[in-house]
């Protein structure tokens, strides 16, 4: 007859007690709903799409073809940030309209936080350059707010949302940093090799649409010599016009950068009168075929530019 180890069947009854609790509270996990999350831009939607990816749910209130400083909420806009856990944002003047949004709103338990915190400033030129005329809808006093551009600030906003996360939803803290870790070491592989692609470039000089560039100019390469608009919704007067296209001239610029979002009549103008190149770039994730992600926006790019300087 065989004799059975009282203290091994114990063992092995509370084992598989532990086992079935385990699984029973990974079922419970699993079967929690998704953070609701509002943002402000497409850009904040794949940065936070990456790191808390099946844990959340994630709502851009701009679309990629359109402009911060055109934006007006709607009614859905206001109920989504009523319903949501989180809302982030660029911040340092962009979305000047989120504090009516969020009052109207009147969440009381949202986590409000302001991705672009942290991130040293660039100031923008036109600010120095425009007179009384300015329109009202350009807010750029602390500094140029376009600084997803540059991968190095992404780095800031990805950690800023990761922070956010997990401070709702503590318990997922190691699938957030995981995540994060993932996709830094995917950012500094883009980083690279792009900036050995700019590295070889000749030519660097460039014409933007808008001062909305100069992150990413700086952070690969790129010479900014002017841009058509002094400031962002600012329509150039025929003098300023007439000034950019002589100098496009004498300094043999070839390269206009401009953007989905805005009227392509006036760089095709400017491209008319100097013989220049016309190229389609984009600062939301989306806006242009192949640009669906952020790293992909970033390659597209600078591949764009590197593409037509080398001609």
């Amino acid at each position: 007859m065989i004799k059975i180890d009282r203290r091994i069947v114990h063992r092995l009854f509370w084992g598989c007690m532990g086992a079935l609790l385990l699984l029973s509270f990974e079922a419970r996990a699993q079967a929690e709903p998704p953070l609701k999350i509002v943002v402000t831009l497409p850009v904040l939607k794949d940065l936070t799409e990456q790191i808390g990816r099946e844990h959340v749910v994630v709502r851009s209130l701009i679309t990629e073809l359109e402009s911060e400083y055109t934006y007006s909420p709607t009614s859905n806009d206001i109920l989504a940030v009523n319903e949501a856990r989180i809302f982030f944002q660029i911040g340092i003047g962009l979305e000047v309209w989120v504090d009516g949004l969020i009052k109207n709103a009147g969440n009381k338990n949202l986590l409000v936080v302001t991705t672009g915190q942290g991130v040293p400033l660039l100031r923008d030129p036109g600010l120095e350059e425009s007179g009384s005329n300015t329109p009202p809808l350009n807010r750029h006093r602390l500094g140029n707010p376009h600084i997803w551009l540059d991968p190095e600030n992404a780095k800031t906003i990805l950690r800023h949302i990761t922070d956010g996360l997990i401070k709702v939803d503590s318990k997922s803290k190691r699938v957030y940093l995981h995540n994060q870790a993932e996709y830094l070491k995917k950012l500094d592989f883009l980083e690279a090799g792009l900036k050995q692609k700019t590295s070889k470039l000749i030519h660097r000089k460039i014409v933007t649409y808008d001062p909305s560039w100069p992150y990413f100019a700086r952070r690969f390469g790129f010479e900014i010599a002017g841009s058509l608009l002094a400031q962002v919704g600012a329509e150039p007067s025929a003098h300023r016009l007439a000034d950019l296209i002589k100098m496009m001239k004498q300094k043999k610029i070839t390269v206009i950068a401009s953007e989905p979002q805005l009227n392509q009549e006036l760089p095709k103008t400017v491209a008319k009168n100097t013989g220049a190149t016309v190229v389609l770039l984009t600062v939301l994730p989306g806006a242009i075929p192949g640009t669906e992600t952020y790293l992909s926006m970033i390659e597209y790019n600078v591949n764009q530019l590197v593409e037509a300087l080398s001609r």
